[in-house]
């Protein structure tokens, strides 16, 4: 073989070598970066390749809506493939409610009445506040959303940069967090429980 020939196949496997290198550790950086928090909610780290009800869980913000949602048998829906967006409400946000709303809401009798509340929480699709801004203004100021429970949501400014959700009652739910990104959709956390009509 000539030695210009040998020296082109040496020079091709060395960038072969090189490209499968830059390619095992830019795939690695890429599975790191997907394991990457991607915010902090209720003092625990938020993983993009977890679901909304394993994040929800590890959310020390968030006990009394993770055990409304297994008292109403929503364990598994909030785990399917979705996408989901979900307004969180706090513990503080339920605490909010007079004491006996929660503790009637979650007794076995309840449990349709609790399943609406809580799907009222839920819009089918991913809308980040990026989608959410850009319906508002599509919409001259408000835009609608249909939630799991069928009912509406509205969405609205407050001011430059604040997104804040009106509910069927009037209530107004101010967005603390955006963007919690999940495998399975993105939660923005709410200081409101939001009521069906």
């Amino acid at each position: 073989m000539p030695s210009t020939t040998r020296y082109f196949l040496a020079l091709l496997l060395v960038t072969l070598a090189a490209a499968s290198t830059a390619g095992a550790q830019g795939s690695s950086q890429s599975q790191m970066a997907m394991n990457e928090p991607t915010t902090m909610v209720g003092g625990q780290a938020m993983f993009r390749t977890r679901d909304i009800v394993d994040n929800a869980i590890n959310s020390a913000d968030h006990t009394t809506l993770v055990a409304t949602v297994k008292a109403a048998g929503l364990v598994e829906t909030l785990k399917g493939e979705g996408p989901f967006t979900v307004f969180a409400p706090t513990n503080a946000a339920f605490a909010a409610l007079p004491e006996v709303t929660v503790q009637t809401l979650l007794e076995p009798k309840n449990k349709d009445q609790l399943t609406r509340v809580l799907t009222y929480h839920v819009v089918p699709g991913r809308y980040d506040v990026a989608a959410l801004m850009k319906a508002i203004e599509k919409g001259d100021g408000k835009a609608s959303l249909k939630t799991a429970s069928g009912e509406m949501l509205w969405v609205m400014m407050n001011g430059d940069r604040n997104v804040v959700v009106r509910d069927a009652k009037g209530g107004v739910a101010n967005i603390s967090t955006y963007d919690v990104i999940q495998s399975n959709g993105i939660i923005h956390v709410v200081d409101k429980v939001l009521l069906p009509s």
